[in-house]
């Protein structure tokens, strides 16, 4: 699953979550995302290479954590 906006790190992405920005999740082609549970992120998103993976939360559709 992509992130949007489109970090290219995941540091980048840990510091916006911690800073208590939205960040929206999004499966392409995958249909809808869990409203609470874990899931697998990467990015930067396709066509580019992804440099990074991690885990993220969901609380309510919303990432709350990532790992």
């Amino acid at each position: 699953m992509y992130v949007d906006p489109n970090f290219k790190s995941k540091a980048a992405l840990k510091r916006a979550i911690a800073a208590g920005e939205i960040v929206s999740v999004f499966a392409p082609g995958m249909g809808t995302i869990v409203a609470n549970g874990l899931v697998s992120l990467e990015g930067p998103h396709y066509p580019q290479p992804h440099t990074w993976y991690a885990d993220g939360v969901m609380v309510n559709g919303k990432l709350t954590k990532v790992k």
